[in-house]
């Protein structure tokens, strides 16, 4: 009569190979880059937001169609340019957007990201997968600036290719002097006005990002980084600050215009890039810290 055997001696060689092959768990392979990016990108915020940045070009070119043609000699204004040709017109939207609507697409990216889990009640099941919480908080500040970036970067080459369309390729005309410059000479610095803007909006999604953690509310997280746009606008127009203005996230904001000179100045978009620079990191390391101690409770 024979023995029952052992829970080992009944294992196939199967089993035993299995699990000899398997991995087991490891932090490397929790919540992959693509996986975030997928999930971000199906949101309906996004779709909506991408929408609207492309879209605008195209009703700005039809405003200007319907609108009466500037007629006043001597007009060198940005907007009185716009219809110069596709660079010029690509100039104007960006100005007209920079200020606000880009602001709010970075806002909403990189504000949005953690604190929407946290209403949904679903980042505490992220981080029970396991998910280490200094990987969570990277990968998803990568995949937010990662849109941010395709969202300041889409706006203008839309523009540009909008302008061109309705307007022609042609010589840029000058805001201020008049002054016409070749667009193929033009065309290299228009990837420094691109580049830059995205420099400048590194303020943005840094404090989004910040309060993104730091609440469970994704209205409060993105409001409260137009918010700081809006009071930093208004304190700049304050003359009485004096040299002070000068360290307001959004003083420098408007430096890509140097690019657009016939000799191009440097000046003024490298002391915006420290400053935008030195802010987004101290912020971003703040979200990390606050991150790592934040109990989660939602």
């Amino acid at each position: 009569m024979t023995s029952a055997g052992t829970g080992e001696d009944m294992a196939s060689p199967g089993t035993e190979t299995a699990r000899a092959v398997s991995p087991g768990y490891s932090p490397r392979r929790t919540l992959p880059l693509r996986v975030e990016a997928v999930r971000q990108f199906k949101r309906r915020r996004t779709m909506v937001m991408f929408g609207l940045l492309l879209a605008l070009p195209w009703v700005l070119v039809i405003a200007f169609a319907l609108g009466p043609a500037a007629t006043r000699p001597g007009n060198f204004r940005l907007s009185d340019l716009a219809t110069q040709g596709g660079l010029n017109f690509a100039a104007f939207v960006l100005s007209v957007s920079a200020t606000l609507l880009l602001v709010v697409a970075v806002a909403l990216f990189c504000g949005d990201t953690v604190a929407s889990e946290a209403s949904w009640s679903s980042l505490r099941y992220l981080l029970a997968a396991p998910v280490p919480r200094a990987r969570l908080l990277r990968h998803k500040l990568i995949v937010a600036l990662g849109y941010s970036a395709v969202a300041v970067i889409a706006l203008p080459l839309m523009a540009l290719l909008a302008g061109t369309v309705a307007f022609g390729w042609n010589d840029v005309q000058l805001p201020g002097t008049g002054d016409v410059i070749p667009a193929a000479a033009v065309l290299p610095r228009f990837g420094i006005v691109i580049g830059y803007a995205l420099i400048s909006q590194l303020v943005v999604a840094a404090l989004a990002f910040l309060l993104s953690v730091s609440t469970d509310s994704p209205l409060g997280a993105v409001g409260g980084a137009v918010g700081l746009v809006i009071v930093s606008n208004i304190l700049q127009a304050v003359e009485a600050l004096g040299a002070l203005r000068e360290f307001l996230p959004t003083f420098w904001n408007t430096a890509w215009l140097d690019a657009l000179v016939p000799e191009l100045d440097w000046n003024g978009m490298i002391r915006g890039t420290a400053l935008s620079v030195t802010y987004a990191v101290i912020l971003i390391a703040v979200a990390f810290r606050r991150f790592q101690h934040k109990d989660i409770v939602s």
